[in-house]
């Protein structure tokens, strides 16, 4: 049983407190950064499907095709864009995230475009690949990976909105459908 003096009860706290923080200094991951960012592994649960549009600054894409990998380049699934600039494509059950969506031109194509857009979040199921999402996931991946800190700093540094125009949820309107999916 545990005294209830003050100098009990420090020492008790002193040691839990030590113990929470080796348990969670075990299990941290690092990025190059030396920065310790915990996020734990997301899987789709079930077959899911993903929708989304995909379009460039020129306007709307109609020709060309979707590879879904996962971050260690494994394709997982692939699906045509249709004339309507429109994707529909089905992640199987188990994936673990992120996954990236690569948008490549057809031989027959106009657009030579190239264009990604990231998923870190299995509730979402809506992932527009554009400019924007592409140049998110680069500066995401070139800050160490697709994690949820580096994908909301990319964002931050590549919309370049000015702080006094931000909502409180750092965007304005909604970003599940501006960038890419994610928040």
């Amino acid at each position: 049983m545990i005294n209830n003096t003050p100098s009990h009860l420090a020492l008790f706290l002193t040691i839990l407190f030590s113990l929470v923080i080796t348990a969670c200094n075990n299990n941290d991951t690092s990025n190059k950064n030396g920065l310790t960012a915990l996020q734990k592994t997301q899987k789709y649960n079930k077959e899911t499907t993903l929708t989304g549009r995909v379009s460039t600054k020129k306007g709307n894409i109609k020709v060309g095709e979707i590879t879904v990998t996962n971050s260690k380049n494994k394709e997982i699934a692939q699906t045509l864009v249709n004339k309507d600039s429109h994707f529909s494509v089905t992640i199987p059950a188990g994936t673990e995230l992120p996954i990236i969506l690569t948008f490549s031109s057809t031989a027959n194509s106009a657009d030579k475009d190239k264009l990604v857009s990231v998923a870190i979040f299995s509730a979402l199921k809506k992932y527009d690949i554009n400019d924007l999402t592409t140049l998110i996931a680069k500066k995401a991946k070139s800050l160490g990976g697709y994690t949820h800190s580096n994908m909301t700093i990319a964002a931050d540094s590549t919309v370049g909105i000015i702080d006094a125009n931000k909502t409180s949820t750092g965007f304005r309107g909604d970003p599940t459908s501006q960038y890419g999916g994610w928040h």
